[in-house]
Order: structure tokens, then sequence, then C-alpha cells
């Protein structure tokens, strides 16, 4: 009988890379668990593709390694292409939120800036503790419904159409009030 190969799920291809980033920096589970602030048995079972990793602990997991999310997950994605029809964008979804991120634009070791197309449900809060790397600059332009974006304890509260630029150093917290989401995109350099 003829096994069929089986092609490894994102989750599991972002197992893999994130064990091999913590191994080529040659830390311990311990180590990263200490510099990401997230628990040891956390990390083994994300290492282990047993559970998937929220939005915050992503976001920990890339600024320990010193890369954006979007980043850490393009390292679990297929190879670079030039042109990216939206079939073709990767999609991550939060599973402890229903946060759901579209890379427009995938980042690529030649190119500097990515995009991103997000979603959050209604009464959703997301809080990043860092930046992954000090003086990212981002700019949010909301596409529909209502977001407060807080960004190193000063808040903005976007309508449709506004855009929202910062370099990022310090913590962030993206908020939807209780009876709207909000849309929208996040161009990263």
């Amino acid at each position: 009988m003829e096994k069929i190969p089986v092609t490894p799920s994102f989750d599991d291809r972002l197992a893999l890379r994130l064990k091999a980033l913590r191994l080529a920096a040659g830390w311990s589970l311990d180590d990263l668990a200490a510099r990401a602030g997230v628990s040891r048995a956390s990390l083994s079972r994300i290492e282990n593709a047993e559970v998937s990793a929220t939005a915050a602990v992503l976001g920990r997991l890339a600024a320990a390694h010193g890369l954006t999310m979007s980043r850490l997950i393009a390292l679990a994605e297929d190879d670079f292409t030039a042109l990216l029809r939206p079939a073709d964008q990767p999609v991550w979804t939060d599973p402890a939120t229903g946060f759901r991120r579209r890379q427009i634009s995938t980042p690529a070791a030649t190119l500097g800036g990515e995009v991103l197309d997000c979603e959050l449900p209604p009464a959703t809060r997301i809080d990043y503790d860092q930046p992954p790397r000090p003086g990212l600059e981002h700019h949010l332009v909301l596409i529909a419904g209502r977001l407060r974006v807080t960004v190193e304890g000063m808040p903005h509260d976007l309508m449709p159409g506004d855009c929202l630029r910062y370099r990022l150093h310090g913590a962030s917290r993206f908020e939807t009030p209780a009876t709207e989401a909000a849309r929208y995109h996040l161009f990263i350099l």
C-alpha cells in the first residue's frame, strides 16, 4: 500500500520554525520563556503543534527574536513570490479572540515593508507588551468600524478613513467597542 505524503499544516510549519529559531539562538525553553514572558509549558505545546499561539503570544515570541509578527509567520510560509493574488495571501486567525490578519504583501528578506488587512471582532482587546523592533514604523488606515489604538499610553479613537502614523517603541493596544468590529490596513516599515 502506497503512503500518500501529508503536507504539513501551517501550525506544524510554524511550530518547526519557532523551535528552529529558539535552537539557533542557543536558548532553552526556560530561556525563551524568560525573554518572551510566556510559560515554558505553553512554549512546549506551541513548538509541538499541540496548540495554536494567540496574537499576543506570537507578538511576544516575535519580539524575543527581534522579528515582526508578519516576518515570523512568513518564515512558516512558502517561498516569496512577487505577485500575490488574494486567494494566495496567507490568513491567520487568533484562536482566542477571532482577530484575523491577511498578509496582503508578505515580508521578504529583500523588501523592507509589508501590508496587512486586519479584522478585529466587537468587544476585543489585544495588548502587545513591546514592539518586535524598537522604532518600527506603522501606518494604520481604518477601513470600517471603530477602533481605539493606544500607543505607549496615548489613546487614539479612529473612524473610517482615519490614518494613524507612529513609530513604536513601547506597548500598544488595539480594542473595539462592544457592538462594533473594525477592519483596517496596517503598513509596517
